[in-house]
């Protein structure tokens, strides 16, 4: 299936790679199904792009790479909505935010988007009681290498 993107242009997908978001994203509940995209081989960094809205396109990152100490509790019910059996078939993944410089790149936290590799089943949810923010800079003022605490 060819899927259509005003930011990275016509894509050939597989429909057995499509996300389906049952519940939508925040602030767009109607969008249901997504696809992730590599940014580069080896990279950190992906595109979460609608099947159906060639405008949405968000830049995703593993938050690991950035944030080793990043961590958070999923309630059973979202564990069982996604059917994670164990937790390696979970995939974390934050919207990123690329105001202009690489410095001022952020990411949000607090808001992250939980996958199940094997169903592609996936969830953004909201975290509660917790430092995160949904603007934690993903590099070092005037560096474009990931930092090494947990945040700012």
């Amino acid at each position: 299936m060819i899927i259509h993107s005003i930011q990275l242009g016509d894509i050939e997908v597989d429909e057995k790679e499509f996300i389906d978001f049952p519940h939508g994203l925040p602030g767009f509940p109607d969008e249901k199904s997504f696809v992730l995209l590599p940014y580069q081989a080896e990279s950190p960094f992906g595109y979460l792009q609608s099947t159906t809205q060639p405008k949405l396109t968000f830049l995703v990152v593993d938050p690991f790479i950035f944030f080793k100490d990043y961590e958070f509790q999923l309630q059973d019910d979202m564990i069982q909505e996604l059917e994670l059996v164990t937790p390696e078939m979970a995939q974390i993944l934050n919207i990123v935010s690329v105001p202009g410089k690489a410095e001022d790149i952020t990411t949000n936290l607090l808001a992250p988007i939980v996958r199940n590799t094997q169903s592609n089943k996936a969830i953004q949810i909201i975290l509660e009681k917790t430092s995160y923010t949904t603007r934690h800079r993903l590099f070092a003022k005037g560096a474009t290498q990931p930092l090494q605490t947990g945040g700012e």
